[in-house]
């Protein structure tokens, strides 16, 4: 099979605009959270969010593109397009029926749910928008990237809830492998910051209710309650090896396993004894033919949620043995909050700049040990290390895992 390399990154997070800036804000410990400005939370239990600041979609696309496109869309289009051009692909030497699309959203526009929804009941079916469809279907990340960037291979919209970025960019890995395409553009996106996103997120008790932006999203630490909505997108160019050579492309990282499992045991938990996702983790280990001892980071899910963290820790410690106790394991999600679909694109950006700058960013918050949670969460500050392999886990609602190794490239 053909070896899969990283030539291009762009990311539009709650702590930066770009993948330079967002990387700068891992490395300082900056948190993205703060009170929600997108509409009125007063009668709201949850008030905190991590919304991205100072996006203007016209900054990156044609305004009347932008105008088609809601918020979910657009933010794709942008890290899309900044990862193409760190890439260098130019679409006009490339066959374009060899550059595909895998970007997904867990959710879609919420927005245009409430927004139809509203006319619909106070004005009459008449009144609902005749795009309200293609405003809304989660594909249209995919479709809009497609469309802008004029990449006609392949276009896959995975959704596997929280687990979708890092499947999506996991099936784009496997397109690539088997001859389907020499390029593809992969990733997720969400912008779930909305009246019905919280409030719904909030019923199920997935939410924290900690009104302190620095205690709200705290992974693995005892006093843990619950994940804070993030938004943005991470989008990554993914190329196949000789084709990235030939073209002198740059090349930052190359994905070397994949792995992918379901729990089949309940709509919102993962399963108690972590096993689907221990599977899914030596899924990825085996497929690049290496022992369990030499993989030191994981990206954790790291959600600050009791079962999430607890059971991601059980699953750790189910494949590694001892050796779990020798693993760098954080969590991203300890500054910017849980971006659903988007989740696992952007922690796999965060990968890729660790192994670059041989630094492991910290488990921002974490203050209160819990017992049940005994690994090596990366707390205090961040840590200078080298990387040579770095695992990202993604686990979704439904008992959706994905789990992506990343290595260091090397001739």
């Amino acid at each position: 099979m053909k070896r899969v390399v990283v030539t291009g990154m762009g990311a539009i997070t709650p702590i930066g605009l770009n993948v330079e800036d967002y990387w700068k804000g891992l490395k300082e410990g900056k948190i993205g959270f703060g009170e929600i400005t997108r509409f009125d939370t007063t009668d709201y239990k949850v008030h905190l969010a991590a919304e991205v600041k100072g996006f203007q979609g016209k900054d990156y696309m044609d305004f009347k593109a932008a105008k088609r496109m809601e918020l979910f869309a657009q933010y794709a289009v942008a890290a899309a397009k900044e990862a193409m051009e760190q890439s260098g692909l130019d679409m006009e030497k490339e066959d374009p029926f060899r550059v595909g699309c895998s970007i997904g959203s867990g959710i879609g526009s919420l927005q245009t749910v409430e927004r139809e929804h509203t006319k619909l009941v106070e004005k009459g079916p008449g009144r609902v928008n005749p795009l309200m469809v293609p405003l809304m279907i989660s594909n249209m990340a995919a479709g809009n990237v497609s469309i802008q960037f004029g990449l006609k291979g392949k276009s896959i919209n995975v959704v596997t809830a929280c687990a979708t970025g890092t499947h999506s960019i996991g099936e784009a890995y496997r397109t690539i492998q088997f001859g389907d395409a020499d390029v593809m553009i992969a990733g997720g996106t969400e912008a779930s910051v909305t009246p019905l996103g919280i409030a719904g997120f909030t019923a199920l008790t997935a939410l924290s209710t900690n009104p302190d932006p620095t205690r709200c999203s705290v992974p693995f630490d005892k006093e843990r309650s619950g994940f804070v909505m993030g938004e943005g997108s991470g989008v990554v160019v993914l190329e196949e090896l000789e084709h990235a050579k030939k073209r002198g492309a740059r090349i930052l990282a190359e994905v070397v396993g994949y792995g992918a499992t379901s729990d089949a045991y309940h709509i919102t938990s993962p399963a108690e004894d972590g096993e689907g996702a221990a599977k899914c983790m030596e899924y990825a280990i085996k497929e690049a033919g290496i022992p369990l001892e030499e993989v030191t980071y994981i990206n954790a899910h790291g959600t600050s949620t009791h079962h999430n963290d607890l059971f991601e820790t059980r699953a750790i410690k189910k494949l590694f043995g001892d050796h779990a106790y020798k693993l760098k394991v954080n969590s991203t999600k300890s500054m910017i909050g849980h971006l659903l679909g988007a989740a696992g694109a952007v922690e796999f950006i965060a990968c890729v700049k660790q192994m670059e700058n041989s630094y492991i960013h910290e488990t921002a918050g974490y203050q209160v040990p819990d017992e049940e949670c005994d690994l090596d969460y990366v707390t205090g500050h961040g840590q200078e290390m080298e990387v040579e392999y770095a695992l990202s886990n993604s686990l979704g609602f439904g008992g959706h895992n994905a789990s992506l190794l990343i290595r260091k490239y090397h001739e």
